[in-house]
C-alpha cells in the first residue's frame, strides 16, 4: 500500500480495519467479496472489494470461504498510529 492509499482511506474503512483485526470479521468470496462484521454482512457492499484491492485485506484460501477476514502487512501499517516507528 502506498501512503497515498493511506491517506485515502475513510473513516468507515478504518473502522472497519479495526473490526477485522479485533477478529470481528469474516470474510466470504464467491462473485463479490462480502465482509461479515459479527455475523452480518457489512452495509457498505463495495467496502470488501475495495479493501482487498488496495491490498489491506487478504482473501481467505481456496475452500475457505467464508473465513476469518485477515490485514495484510499494509493493512496493520494503515492502522498504526501515525508517527510510531514500525518495527
Amino acid at each position: 500500500m502506498s501512503s497515498a492509499t493511506a491517506h485515502m482511506l475513510t473513516g468507515r474503512d478504518v473502522a472497519l480495519l479495526r473490526a477485522v483485526a479485533d477478529g470481528r470479521c469474516a470474510l466470504s468470496v464467491r462473485c463479490e467479496p462480502v465482509l461479515l462484521i459479527d455475523g452480518l454482512p457489512c452495509a457498505d457492499f463495495a467496502a470488501a472489494r475495495r479493501l482487498i484491492e488496495a491490498g489491506l485485506l487478504a482473501v481467505p484460501g481456496a475452500g475457505a470461504s467464508p473465513g476469518p477476514a485477515r490485514l495484510t502487512a499494509a493493512g496493520r501499517a494503515a492502522l498504526a498510529p501515525v508517527g510510531d516507528p514500525v518495527g
